[in-house]
């Protein structure tokens, strides 16, 4: 039983992930998990166009996941990888132990700098037209 860190992209179903970000998301996780596999990071790559419709979709996004596994037992991620209605299209692919670390701590610096920071309050679209219609009526009224 020799575990190797692996690399798995996963080409969610648009329309699903939009719907249920978590869920879909969290498909990918239990079905490592489901084969006694470690996830050390997975985030979110991308969303775009796809080169050709896959199942009707024209668009997929596209996730990124590192994780360790016992290597017997990627024949049956496959599987039910291929089973999943979620996931339009996947790949995994075994990393050289050399770069894994390197590969593992830039995935983790990717998730740090997407998480949403705090932003500043911003006014409603008919508060602009509220602000701009006081400062008229303080006008006229001088």
């Amino acid at each position: 039983m020799a575990e190797y860190i692996y690399e798995g992209l996963f080409i969610l179903n648009s329309n699903r992930y939009g719907r249920d970000p978590e869920g879909v998301a969290g498909s990918i996780q239990s079905l490592i998990e489901k084969q006694e596999g470690t996830v050390l990071v997975s985030r979110l790559w991308e969303e775009r166009r796809l080169a050709y419709p896959i199942n009707g979709q024209r668009k997929g996004t596209y996730w990124l996941t590192y994780f360790r596994m016992d290597g017997e037992k990627i024949a049956d991620l496959n599987q039910q990888a291929n089973r999943d209605d979620d996931l339009l299209r996947h790949l995994v692919i075994r990393i050289d132990p050399r770069i894994a670390d390197a590969l593992i701590s830039h995935a983790q610096q990717s998730v740090k700098q997407s998480e949403p920071a705090e932003r500043p309050a911003r006014p409603a679209e008919g508060q602009k037209e509220l602000e701009d219609v006081s400062v008229a009526t303080t006008l006229e009224a001088e």
